[in-house]
């Protein structure tokens, strides 16, 4: 497992109570040092960690030896931690890549950036509707494992399935990706609805508009419009927009309530993908030629000083259109 944050850590956890032998690389000194000596990690403090749990400060040893390797990293860091664990890693290891976002520069999928720098392992894209501590704590959940080979996909979902995780598979990995990465922006722009004090019409027309804009993205990229009415698709996008553990959301409250980025972001130890993945979907859609007004407006207002007010007045001001494009 590469990377020890809250998600990480909670598979980490559910695989090693499913009978695997879990190596956890963690960048932190003091995560590895709790997780070896009291079984806890700082990220997901509320839960103990199963014993067969074992975290290394050297990611080459961590990966050593490794049948699966799952890439848990923030989207900013896959490709630096992917270039220094290459050398450990078998031909034949299968690649999980379970970060969401879209790299910022390239603009590249997560899955790409893997491939980028590995070569051309097996790999699987995991997501879906997921909050770190709701699988800690052993609550249902489903998930979705893509790969464009259908083997590696199963391989997949026979290692996380489990009594409280459901795993499905999929072939569609841009699709499932883009959904992936998309629902955080549009959980930051329900969360600035919600710091406005907008109410829940305006929250459902956000979310369902959102996705209208994430299927039109995708579909350009060559992903398939059924996935977006899927696990990583509506289902991931409801959670994040509607949850109350949901990091972008509330990033997105805190700008809605009048906050500046810099001291909706200050202080949290953990990631807002949603904030990253705006640049990078707004210049993905610029270079698609597709038109996402949510993602303009989440944009104007958390780079550009336009007021939240104003950006939600002008997403209801736009020329009148049919809903279906």
């Amino acid at each position: 497992m590469i990377g020890a944050g809250a998600w990480g850590t909670a598979l980490a956890d559910l695989l090693a109570r499913s009978g695997n032998d879990v190596a956890l690389w963690a960048r932190e000194d003091d995560v590895v040092a709790s997780v070896n000596a009291v079984h806890r990690n700082r990220f997901l403090q509320d839960h103990a960690i199963h014993e067969g749990v074992r975290a290394f400060a050297d990611p080459l040893e961590a990966v050593r030896d490794a049948r699966v390797a799952i890439f848990v990293t923030p989207s900013h860091a896959l490709r630096a931690v992917a270039r220094i664990v290459k050398p450990a890693l078998a031909r034949d290891t299968v690649i999980v890549v379970a970060s969401k976002g879209l790299e910022e520069n390239s603009l590249l999928l997560m899955s790409d950036v893997a491939t980028d720098e590995l070569g051309s392992p097996p790999l699987v894209a995991l997501s879906g509707p997921t909050f770190a501590a709701e699988v800690a704590a052993g609550q249902p959940t489903a998930v979705v494992a893509a790969s464009i080979d259908e083997e590696t996909a199963l391989v997949a979902q026979r290692i996380f399935s489990g009594s409280n995780l459901r795993p499905y598979t999929h072939d569609d990995v841009i699709g499932v990706e883009i959904g992936g990465a998309l629902k955080n922006v549009m959980a930051v722009a329900t969360g600035i609805a919600d710091g406005l004090g907008l109410g829940y019409n305006a929250r459902a027309a956000l979310i369902t508009r959102g996705l209208a804009e994430m299927t039109r993205l995708g579909i350009a990229l060559g992903g398939k419009p059924a996935t977006f009415a899927g696990l990583a698709g509506l289902g991931d996008l409801v959670l994040t927009c509607t949850g109350g553990l949901s990091r972008n959301r509330a990033v997105g409250v805190a700008v809605g309530k009048g906050a500046s980025l810099e001291s909706a972001l200050a202080g949290r130890e953990t990631v807002a993908e949603g904030v990253m993945t705006t640049r990078s979907a707004r210049a993905l859609a610029a270079r698609e030629g597709v038109e996402m007004p949510i993602v303009d407006a989440v944009h104007a207002v958390l780079f550009d000083g336009e007021p939240a007010k104003d950006a939600m007045r002008a997403l209801m001001s736009r020329g009148l259109r049919a809903e279906a494009d």
